[in-house]
């Protein structure tokens, strides 16, 4: 039976009785992700008393994501996070994921990016001029801000939004820090008086409730002033399903709107905070990106079209994320499914860390080192399509992959085209700090200008 052949699949070391790898996961969550390879190509970890097979290699992850994608629904790490995201398209499973995804791509559609580039631009000039000479500013906490209020300004009409865009720039820090943590303990702790549960679950409920009452005074505004609107607000409320004629309840929109702001930030804040930290520690590469942003921009506001000329940008943000990706997805099975030539039974929660395959030495030489040109075309060339997916792959790849990189491409420039930013003397290099994404713990930087 696929239940008996369970037990040839290779257990990592270190499980202790009734809490598994818990302690070692919380300990040095990067780390443990990381020595999961040396097992095989799909290993089993507890949590606890719940065993995850933890799919490995790059040719495994893409039987997960994309081969056999229509035999995994979200797995336990969402459905710990539901108080939060409810059913939008980060935790729905099945005919709703369809559905909402059908409703919501046009939304994220290169003609609505382009009207958000002018946003993103306008605010990466605003903190641009915010800077001044010798400043020291925490480049994380910045990056942070400017993506929260750039995607607030994208999703939320006039000042009905402010409320919300004030919660996420108070709450967000809060659910990054604590959703994995959570995610990853044994749900009895949830019971009990730990501080990471508590934090996780006052931040998301006032979060929910703040986004709920923007939407209802969003649909009633637009009922009084009988008009529609660009922001994302208007649009998932205009949105119909051509099949059915349907749109979203005022309770699904608001799920999605969390989880846009939730995905929205969290990844290019990271892979910005990195980026910028990078650079200023790779005299090399700080030349070459310069000389490109003074070649392409010059001292102008920078717009869409510039992106597909600043191609040494997005080779640092590819390494960037390379390097710091996503820590821990999951999926469970709901059918009988082979991986890595073991079947397993309908119900198994499978795992996957973007992270440690992105530093796979099988995968990428000297995969610790930061090496913007392993993406230049030859050499990028010879790493397989499915071991580099920053956003994912499948029918769950991010839905907001082109928003984020255009943004990170637009702030990146922006910033350097004025700026050049130094570690702040005496402060060590960032360490990752394990979240959603292997976040820069702290990035103080002193800001220099680079014209008078």
């Amino acid at each position: 039976m696929a239940s008996d052949r369970l037990q040839h699949i290779p257990r990592a070391p270190g499980a202790l009785p009734l809490i598994g790898h818990t302690i070692r996961l919380g300990r040095d969550p990067l780390g443990f992700l990381r020595t999961l390879r040396k097992s095989g190509e799909l290993v089993r970890i507890d949590l606890g008393t719940l065993p995850i097979y933890v799919a490995t290699s790059a040719r495994v992850i893409h039987q997960v994501t994309v081969e056999h994608s229509r035999s995994f629904e979200k797995g336990r790490l969402y459905d710990r996070v539901r108080t939060l995201f409810g059913n939008g398209l980060a935790t729905a499973n099945g005919d709703v994921h369809r559905t909402h995804r059908r409703l919501i791509q046009p939304m994220f559609h290169r003609s609505r990016i382009d009207g958000y580039a002018a946003v993103m631009s306008r605010r990466a000039v605003a903190l641009a001029d915010s800077w001044s000479d010798g400043q020291q500013v925490d480049i994380g906490h910045v990056m942070s801000e400017y993506t929260i209020e750039t995607l607030a300004e994208t999703m939320f009409s006039t000042d009905m939004g402010r409320p919300a865009v004030d919660a996420a720039l108070r709450d967000l820090p809060v659910i990054l820090r604590t959703m994995l943590l959570r995610a990853a303990s044994p749900k009895a702790l949830e019971r009990l008086p730990i501080r990471i549960h508590r934090d996780f679950d006052r931040a998301g409920a006032n979060l929910r409730r703040i986004i709920d009452d923007v939407v209802v005074a969003t649909r009633q505004h637009r009922q009084h002033r009988q008009e529609g609107g660009t922001d994302l607000v208007s649009l998932l409320l205009d949105a119909r399903d051509e099949a059915t004629g349907l749109g979203l309840t005022d309770e699904e929109v608001r799920d999605e709107l969390v989880t846009f702001l939730f995905a929205g930030t969290d990844t290019t804040a990271c892979v910005l905070g990195w980026a910028v930290s990078e650079i200023a520690r790779h005299p090399r590469v700080e030349q070459d990106v310069l000389a490109e942003i003074d070649e392409v921009i010059g001292d102008r506001p920078v717009t869409v079209d510039d992106i597909p000329r600043l191609g040494t940008i997005r080779r640092v943000l590819d390494e960037s994320v390379r390097l710091h990706g996503a820590t821990l997805l999951m999926r469970r099975t709901t059918e009988p499914v082979e991986l890595a030539g073991h079947p397993l039974p309908a119900g198994v929660e499978v795992a996957f860390s973007l992270y440690a395959m992105h530093r796979d030495p099988a995968l990428y030489p000297d995969p610790d080192r930061f090496d913007p040109d392993r993406w230049l075309p030859e050499r990028r060339a010879a790493v397989p399509r499915e071991a580099f997916v920053p956003f994912g792959a499948g029918n769950r790849k991010c839905i907001g992959d082109a928003f984020a990189w255009t943004e990170a491409t637009i702030a990146l420039a922006t910033l350097l085209a004025r700026w050049r930013l130094r570690p702040v003397p005496g402060s060590a290099e960032p360490r990752e700090s394990a979240a959603v994404m292997a976040y820069p713990d702290r990035v103080p930087m002193i800001v220099e200008a680079r014209r008078p």
